[in-house]
């Protein structure tokens, strides 16, 4: 995490702003994927790997997961006024049962060329969509108890080894 961003965190000085950002992702959504920032005004923003692209401004809510040692965390978001043709594109999405990427991004206004802190990657575990609102709950991995190695030495693989 960046040095500016934990001042922001510590004193939330007037002149530095956060920008979250929510990007959902699918193959069947028009460029690939639909990208938001929080606010009224749309923001050109660079990706992490470089890529820039214009975030439309959205009103959206964001529940970040709190940090425990849980294996599964999850984040939940509403966007409000979605666009007919982004809110089709998301119930096509959940009707037809294919996976939805929800990237997660926090940018300061004073530096758009990079998030300020790693992007967020999960997988859409629940979405509800109306004429008003989506709400999407996403979640992380469950590397809590996700084996490790993957790969398990065992007689068949490594014969040496005593059964």
């Amino acid at each position: 995490m960046s040095t500016l961003l934990n001042t922001v965190h510590a004193s939330a000085p007037a002149s530095e702003i956060k920008l979250h950002t929510l990007e959902l992702t699918n193959a069947s959504f028009p460029n690939g994927a639909y990208r938001w920032v929080q606010g009224f005004n749309d923001e050109s923003l660079t990706l992490e790997n470089g890529q820039e692209f214009t975030f439309e401004g959205m009103g959206f809510g964001v529940s970040l997961a709190e940090r425990s040692l849980r294996g599964n965390q999850d984040i939940q978001f509403q966007i409000d006024n979605v666009t007919g043709e982004a809110l089709r594109a998301i119930n096509d999405v959940i009707d037809s049962g294919e996976k939805m990427l929800v990237v997660y991004r926090c940018y300061l206004d004073s530096n758009h060329s990079a998030p300020a802190q790693p992007a967020t990657r999960m997988t859409a575990t629940g979405v509800t969509a109306d004429y008003r609102s989506v709400n999407v709950i996403a979640d992380f991995h469950d590397f809590v108890n996700l084996k490790w190695p993957v790969q398990r030495y065992t007689p068949t693989l490594a014969p040496g080894l005593a059964a």
